[in-house]
């Protein structure tokens, strides 16, 4: 189920229905449409999981090691998509990362019509191996969102360099929503971007950093989200100085005219069923935690993932495109709706 907010209500426009046409002719469209789609996918070929030979080495500013991702060379008839993954994930599936949605997500836009040399993913916590010695790392220093500014900061600089274009787009899933933003924050780069899919961002915070018992994320085992940690610091409250510095920054931006303030479009997309780090709700496999923010206080964290004056789409449901904890935060970046309504946002269709 879809349901549709937009900051400003407009009119619908009705048109008329086209004439009606023989069926011979329907049947002959048709076929012209299929073989049409058929040629644009055989031509948009295969995502892949690296970045082109001679795309700049970035080092990854918390491992000390290349960052992964990929891209493709080519000439470009769009702007280039930049895809970024959400908290313990990558932008492919990895030896210790099952999921790397991003690159499933960028396959749908080359079978819509995207060229491979305009389809990029950053990986800013690699290849997630090295969470199997220590499983707290899911929730310190390395995973937060100032760390990783740094790498999508020379990510972005390197595919405009290396494309010629003069702006991206992103589409961007959990962590990768603040991380977008923070960015764009720091360096004052929303000129750098066209349009923007903001995917369940946890812009409000999240739900699983309260100091409560029943809170079993701060189990080591389980991440180690405890009030202290680095990204329980960021994100455990709405009232964190990160976050509130953060949206402050950028609800006092959104209402500027364009023309004095250039800022990205944006449409967010989020669950409105089930979403473990936002909803004290069950979520696919995954048990509820209690409603309450890393400062103690009981906090309704639903709506996390709205950001002021942008489009918004809520979805249910989701859990179903999660093929592994079957969770709706997951799977909303795995899902046909998310990939079809980005399509028609970065095609400038509509607001």
């Amino acid at each position: 189920m879809i349901e549709r907010s937009h900051p400003n209500t407009k009119t619908a426009r009705h048109t008329a229905a086209p004439p009606r046409r023989h069926a011979g002719a329907r049947t002959l469209a048709l076929a012209a449409v299929l073989a049409g789609s058929a040629a644009l996918t055989q031509a948009a070929g295969t995502v892949g999981s690296s970045l082109p030979e001679n795309f700049p080495v970035i080092e990854d500013a918390s491992l000390g090691r290349p960052v992964i991702g990929f891209g493709a060379a080519g000439p470009l008839q769009r702007t280039p998509v930049i895809f970024l993954h959400g908290n313990n994930d990558t932008p492919y599936p990895t030896a210790c990362s099952r999921y790397g949605n991003a690159q499933a997500f960028a396959q749908h836009l080359a079978n819509s019509g995207w060229a491979l040399s305009e389809l990029w993913g950053l990986g800013y916590q690699g290849d997630q191996c090295n969470l199997a010695a220590d499983q707290t790392q899911r929730s310190r220093i390395g995973h937060s969102n100032q760390a990783n500014v740094p790498d999508l900061r020379r990510f972005v600089a390197a595919v405009l360099a290396y494309t010629g274009a003069s702006k991206v787009d992103i589409v961007a899933h959990s962590l990768g929503v603040t991380l977008a933003r923070e960015w764009m924050r720091q360096d004052g780069a929303h000129h750098q971007v066209r349009r923007f899919v903001a995917v369940d961002g946890p812009n409000r915070g999240i739900i699983n950093c309260s100091p409560s018992p029943l809170n079993y994320f701060q189990a080591a085992s389980q991440g180690g989200f405890t009030p202290a940690s680095e990204v329980c610091q960021e994100l455990g409250s709405p009232n964190t100085p990160f976050l509130k510095r953060l949206n402050a920054a950028d609800e006092a931006g959104w209402y500027q005219p364009r023309e004095i303030t250039p800022r990205p479009r944006v449409l967010v997309i989020r669950n409105t069923d089930a979403s473990f780090v936002y909803m004290p709700l069950q979520d696919g496999f995954i048990p509820p935690v209690p409603a309450i923010d890393s400062l103690g206080q009981p906090t309704d964290f639903s709506r996390s993932a709205s950001l002021k004056g942008a489009r918004e789409i809520g979805l249910s449901g989701q859990g179903a495109y999660d093929p592994l904890l079957r969770t709706g935060h997951i799977g909303i970046f795995n899902s046909p709706q998310t990939w079809d309504l980005t399509v028609e946002f970065l095609s400038g269709h509509g607001r």
